[in-house]
């Protein structure tokens, strides 16, 4: 469907498509599309990887090999392709183990393979009703409604619009199978420092993710809720850091008085524009004076360790610390690990099954999200709202 009418959801599924917060009906999905961000497999890819990225904002190429050195560093590879490739053979695993028998297409926004390649595949292959699952857990602009924006523009660009439809996977900031890796590192971490003898009163955790333009952050989540500062963005994280506190505690019970904040790394915008802070950085210059002698480092905001924690966390925050004189460690992100692996496809399976809001797994106040985004969701107020699937136009 390519209607875009009130309370109408455009390139949808016939039971997603009238709108609901929650399809709670069964769907019989032919394919998974996993959906990725792509990056750099060598030198030579680097500079045009990073036209796509900041594609329609006249950004001249002296200036992305000023900000390409992260890559360079790696010899020119981000990991993240790497990593989307063993998580698509986790899930076709998984999902075998289960015998749900659905293909999974993979493709990126910004490097090959190409969402538009893996749409085109599956659509040759008779595979037309797809559910994404899209590679970033919380609500914003750059993690949600940018890959919806992005299955509109592919489904249109290759003239499959009449024949193909894409619904998503709802965000899964709090879903236990995501949330559960951070848990395990906090705990491993704060309970190895006690046990070196550090004071539990002297570890502060620091839980952070992307920093996003206030603005996007402000609009970030349905907009008939009150978020507070920082949007949907902002009150995700806030509530997901907080859970995994309270779990750690109860397996350390000395960490009771370990302290925790979360912060935000990997600002790219202009020094005028505001952005979602503090940064990790300054915030780890901060510690000592605070009395604190270790820090942990959780990379709250994100699903592997791709360029933004190899780089901002294991290099510059590392850096920071010893700079401070604390001792460091970043914990796991959640990457192919079987209780991730497993709740992406329960995701999965709250859609083939229909599966009622009550009944779906979510560890905060603030969860289950929403399948169906609501209307203005998300929004960019820099570029202005553009077609989108899985929500309400606009």
């Amino acid at each position: 469907m390519t209607v875009s009418d009130e309370n109408v959801v455009p390139f949808a599924s016939e039971a997603a498509a009238a709108g609901a917060k929650f399809i709670e009906t069964p769907v019989a999905y032919d394919a998974v599309l996993l959906a990725g961000f792509g990056g750099p497999e060598g030198q030579d890819d680097v500079i045009p990887f990073l036209r796509n990225v900041t594609r329609g904002r006249g950004i001249p190429d002296e200036r992305l090999e000023d900000v390409s050195h992260h890559y360079r560093h790696f010899g020119g590879i981000s990991p993240i392709n790497a990593q989307n490739r063993a998580l698509k053979a986790a899930l076709e695993h998984e999902l075998a183990a289960r015998s749900i028998e659905l293909p999974v297409y993979w493709g990126n926004r910004n490097w090959a393979p190409y969402l538009e390649d893996a749409v085109t595949d599956a659509e040759r292959a008779g595979d037309t009703t797809l559910l994404a699952f899209a590679t970033s857990a919380y609500s914003s602009f750059s993690s949600c409604r940018q890959y919806r924006e992005d299955f509109a523009r592919v489904l249109t660009q290759t003239g499959l619009d009449d024949r193909v439809t894409i619904d998503k996977i709802r965000p899964f900031y709090d879903h236990p199978g995501f949330v559960q890796a951070f848990i395990d590192g906090v705990h491993a971490a704060v309970a190895q420092f006690v046990s070196d003898g550090v004071r539990a009163d002297g570890i502060h955790v620091l839980f952070s993710t992307h920093s996003v333009p206030m603005d996007d952050a402000e609009r970030s989540g349905p907009r008939d809720i009150d978020w507070g500062d920082g949007g949907a963005y902002a009150a995700q994280h806030q509530a997901v850091a907080a859970w995994v506190m309270d779990k750690v505690r109860q397996l350390v019970p000395e960490a009771v008085s370990t302290t925790w904040e979360l912060v935000y790394q990997s600002r790219s915008g202009p020094a005028s524009q505001p952005w979602l802070e503090p940064d990790v950085c300054d915030v780890i210059g901060e510690l000592p004076a605070r009395g604190i002698e270790a820090v942990v480092v959780v990379p709250v905001g994100f699903m592997s360790d791709h360029m933004e924690v190899l780089w901002d966390l294991d290099t510059e925050a590392a850096e920071a610390a010893q700079e401070a004189g604390l001792q460091f460690v970043r914990t796991p992100t959640p990457g192919i690990s079987p209780a991730f692996v497993s709740g992406i496809v329960d995701l999965i399976q709250e859609r083939l099954e229909g599966r009622a809001a009550s009944d779906r797994a979510h560890v905060t106040a603030l969860g289950p999200a929403f399948d169906i985004c609501r209307p203005g969701c998300c929004e960019n107020i820099r570029a202005g709202f553009k077609p989108a699937a899985g929500g309400i136009a606009p």
